[in-house]
């Protein structure tokens, strides 16, 4: 008499054979099989003189390893955040040409633009990514992300186009305007994709390519910008966005939503060309397609859904991430780049000093995208915390000595070192945390009922605050001083390490129903199923 166990959560099946002897542990074990590998089992055993065994295919599937082949998402994902260099060259395009365009013998255009002028045309894109967030997240939800961030290179163009031929202040704020409506856009659009199309094991660095990306193209303008004129520059800050259309025209839709959609064929063949052909996506796709069928039929209201305790946990942590990131003193501490600077002794250019920061943003930033999923996203949030709030006090202390005793004297000049290298450490412990991490948790903590919603809303707080710390961080250094304004931001930072150190759960390597679980939802039973005969 033989008996077969089969155990839902194991991935070993136990057996015996016809004189009741256990078979050898060294034999071949039966792992995800499909429709065609139980077949392939059976005609096996029937081969071996044995009689057939009736068995659910639900019983042999088991959990897969985390196999399949991973270059194909790297390379979705790095196309996916071509959007995000176009963005990072939006962010960076101020730096350069504000400047130019705001001298009295500018010849760039054929209008003056006056300072105050200038500094709207700095801080409009903040706006426009603050307006587009939200409609943006039911938009990627109609259309699709991939459809979505494809129509995005329409306004981003066209918002290029008007800044480059611009023949009065006001088309220039409206292409900025525009162009911050597209960049806004691809922050909510670009994380969510690329936390979807990824395995686990690596959706943390492909998460984290985002913000590698947005410091690649603000480094791109300090460059080119610095050194080009600022026709060139514009043209070439046009041609992103296009060839970015042209090359992710062929990446796959994430098959998350198409399976949401119920085009469960279409997300098969995404999962192939992400995964592989020797990648057996049927375990995969009946997970997604259990997924949304329960969802469907237990329909649960929008409000519901938002109001369930891991929902509003992930809420507020993924508001609480943005909220630390803009109020970091991270815009401040670029501001001061060049004062900075020029506060250590050195007689660096400003071109060359912006230049340098940039480089080290997206060094640190491609370092963070190697360890993010090593170390974990919890132990870089509170690095990034830890390093950041020590170096504003060090800055803070810096510049309270200068106003108290004066930029020459002894106890200042002896210090003088200390500003610049609290600026590349501050730059340094923000690009491997604080900078990428809260964009990409979003995708990583939502489920895909509420995803959507919470990355846009996060996204349009986050502009937001940097519109309102861009456009009060001068006033407030006249009001209560430069050094207190750092120690300000010095105790933010406290506040952010303990949040994460009680709050933030890790995520590295959990799958979304893991996730689900830390953050206080209830875990699915399941049952094992024995079948004998």
């Amino acid at each position: 008499m033989r008996a077969y166990l089969y155990r839902r959560n194991r991935t070993r099946i136990h057996r015996t054979n016809s004189e009741n002897e256990p078979f050898s542990e060294n034999e071949p074990l039966l792992r995800e099989p499909g429709p065609s590998r139980i077949q392939d089992y059976e005609q096996t055993q029937a081969n071996n003189g044995m009689a057939d065994i009736g068995v659910s295919q639900a019983a042999l599937v088991e959990p897969r390893g985390d196999t399949g082949r991973k270059l194909p998402q790297y390379i979705a994902a790095l196309t996916a955040t071509l959007g995000a260099l176009a963005a990072g060259s939006m962010l960076g395009w101020s730096s350069p040409v504000v400047f130019k365009i705001t001298q009295a013998n500018s010849t760039d255009y054929d209008f003056e633009v006056s300072s105050s002028q200038g500094d709207w045309v700095s801080s409009l894109i903040n706006l426009g990514a603050a307006a587009v967030c939200f409609p943006i997240g039911l938009i990627m939800d109609a259309l699709g992300r991939k459809k979505t961030m494809l129509c995005l290179v329409l306004p981003f163009t066209l918002g290029w186009l008007l800044i480059t031929f611009a023949s009065n202040v006001g088309m220039l704020m409206a292409g900025r305007f525009i162009t911050g409506i597209a960049g806004g856009a691809f922050c909510v659009t670009a994380p969510a994709y690329t936390s979807e199309i990824a395995q686990d094991s690596i959706r943390g660095t492909l998460g984290s390519y985002f913000q590698l990306m947005i410091t690649v193209g603000i480094l791109f303008s300090y460059v080119v910008g610095s050194y080009t004129s600022v026709f060139v520059f514009n043209i070439l800050c046009t041609l992103i966005p296009i060839i970015f259309g042209i090359v992710f025209f062929f990446m796959p839709e994430s098959p998350n939503y198409l399976v949401v959609k119920g085009r469960n064929d279409e997300a098969k063949e995404a999962l192939i060309r992400l995964r592989g052909r020797n990648y057996d996506v049927d375990t995969e796709l009946s997970s997604l397609i259990s997924k949304a069928e329960e969802a469907k039929n237990n329909p649960v209201s929008f409000l519901s859904a938002i109001t369930k305790k891991n929902a509003l946990k992930a809420i507020l942590i993924c508001y609480a991430l943005m909220l630390f990131q803009q109020l970091s003193g991270i815009n401040a501490v670029i501001f001061n780049t060049s004062t900075i600077f020029a506060s250590a002794g050195a007689t660096i250019p400003t071109a060359i000093a912006t230049i340098i920061i940039g480089v080290i943003q997206v060094v640190a930033t491609f370092v963070s995208s190697l360890v993010v999923d090593k170390l974990g996203r919890r132990v870089l949030l509170l690095f990034s915390a830890l390093i950041m709030c020590l170096c504003s006090t060090a800055l803070g202390v810096y510049f309270f000595m200068q106003e108290v005793h004066g930029a020459d004297s002894s106890i200042v000049e002896a210090i003088s070192w200390l500003p610049l290298l609290s600026l590349s450490l501050f730059i340094v412990a923000f690009s491997l945390g604080f900078g990428p991490i809260p964009w990409m948790m979003a995708g990583e903590l939502c489920l895909i009922d509420i995803k959507a919603f919470v990355s846009s809303t996060a996204g349009t707080f986050n502009w937001l605050l940097s519109f309102t710390v861009t456009s009060t961080f001068n006033s407030l250094n006249k009001a209560i001083g430069q050094g207190q304004v750092f120690w300000m931001f010095a105790g933010i930072m406290v506040l952010g390490f303990i949040f994460i150190f009680f709050i933030v759960p890790e995520t590295k390597g959990k799958s979304v129903d893991e996730i689900q679980i830390v953050l206080g939802a209830e875990p699915q039973t399941q049952t094992n199923t024995t079948n004998k005969k």
